[in-house]
């Protein structure tokens, strides 16, 4: 269904929206911001608000048509169901907090799914200026140039990523620790950058070797890099080993190799 939509051009006005964005993103990251809070440390800033108006608005004016579905808006309106239609899925900002305390792991998410499968991906980094990309059937880049997973075959010499929770009560904490110390005799170290989408990217350029998150915010930031992944030659699937849902909140992504060593692991330390 997906080869009978104009992809190419699709990824040219993603693109053009995230450069929009990351533009808004560069000039106020150097500067003072004013959060407001979600959660007890879940953030949100004005820069949120504008840049996603601006991709949405950049979208729109492309594809009046489509669907749309984004992080603030899903959050002040609930406006997140996933049809069948040509659907846009969008972080105006993943890393908040980062954003807010000036540590450079920030980027825009832009996710399109058709028949509710995502088929094309942008994750752009202003801070840093990398631009990642992935189109279905078509490979993943970074900057342009192709990427793809790492080669690693062995759980202990591979580096790990996930993300703590915005919750801070005692049982959410403990979930959460209690995973990565039993995971920590498993793989050779432990990594959290505080952005899933940017985690996620790591693992398709072959940085990382594996990610899992169970409670993320929702599919805005998964929706994008898990075709980037895919065509990095990397997988990405439900951290019991089933297929991903992107609405489900729980992601795992690996290499081609060690997806389940890490199933495995995921269970033992359950």
């Amino acid at each position: 269904m997906a080869e009978s939509f104009p992809l190419d051009e699709f990824l040219d006005v993603a693109v053009d929206a995230s450069k929009i964005a990351g533009e808004v993103i560069r000039e106020a990251f150097y500067q003072t911001k004013r959060p407001e809070h979600k959660g007890q440390v879940d953030l949100v800033t004005e820069t949120d608000k504008a840049c996603e108006e601006l991709v949405f608005n950049h979208l729109k004016h492309s594809f009046p048509n489509h669907r749309f579905i984004g992080e603030e808006t899903s959050a002040a309106f609930g406006t997140d169901e996933l049809t069948a239609e040509p659907t846009w899925i969008i972080d105006p900002i993943d890393g908040t907090t980062n954003f807010v305390h000036g540590f450079p792991f920030v980027c825009i998410s832009i996710g399109l799914t058709i028949e509710k499968i995502p088929v094309l991906g942008v994750v752009y980094n202003p801070i840093m200026g990398e631009l990642f990309t992935g189109v279905l059937g078509q490979g993943a880049f970074l900057n342009g140039d192709p990427i793809k997973a790492s080669s690693q075959t062995q759980l202990i010499s591979a580096l790990l990523v996930t993300e703590d929770t915005t919750e801070r009560d005692k049982p959410s904490v403990d979930a959460i620790t209690n995973r990565i110390s039993k995971l920590l005799y498993k793989v050779r170290s432990v990594r959290m950058s505080g952005s899933l989408a940017l985690d996620l990217c790591g693992v398709a350029c072959g940085r990382l070797d594996l990610c899992y998150h169970i409670g993320f915010g929702g599919p805005w930031d998964v929706a994008a890099a898990a075709v980037i992944i895919g065509e990095a030659g990397g997988l990405v699937f439900d951290p019991s080993g089933g297929d991903l849902d992107i609405m489900s909140r729980r992601v795992a992504a690996s290499n081609g190799h060690l997806k389940d060593a890490l199933v495995d692991a995921l269970k033992g330390s359950a």
